[in-house]
């Protein structure tokens, strides 16, 4: 049974995002060999290409599944950049902000936990959100 833990990067002001996030997974001891075989034989460079292209292969063969729920969940793919003058404006219009991401969602280093809670009614976050531990725990109830 593979089990798997998002480790959430920690980018602090003015670093790059992160073109990838690392994971844990725990194999079966024969799976993992397999794996290991595969990569020994050359058909993948290592664990971790084997990984990825099982689960890109997996996505594909879900597609219509996954398009259909993206369309009818109104979800924003790829990244997903949350920044204070957009809060700012969203807060001078009185409006509350229900975001939906499948891939990375960010939350500028200049937003504060006041503003982030006076304009973000939900956040939904399938895939990897990174905000300050502070804005992580002002929108700790409003995380989906």
């Amino acid at each position: 049974m593979a089990r798997a833990q998002v480790l959430q990067s920690q980018a602090g002001p003015g670093s790059r995002v992160p073109e990838s996030e690392k994971i844990t997974i725990n194999l079966g001891h024969v799976d993992l060999g397999y794996v290991d075989l595969l990569v020994a034989e050359g058909v993948y460079a290592n664990r971790s290409d084997f990984i990825r292209t099982a689960i890109r292969n997996q996505i594909g063969r879900h597609a219509d599944i996954t398009k259909q729920s993206v369309e009818r969940r109104s979800i924003e793919l790829g990244l997903c950049r949350i920044g204070r003058a957009e809060l700012e404006a969203a807060r001078a219009e009185g409006r509350m902000l229900d975001i939906r991401v499948l891939g990375l969602a960010t939350i500028g280093p200049d937003v504060t936990p006041e503003l982030a809670r006076d304009t973000i009614g939900t956040l939904t976050v399938l895939g990897s959100l990174q905000a300050s531990p502070a804005v992580r725990a002002a929108l700790a109830d409003r995380l989906r």
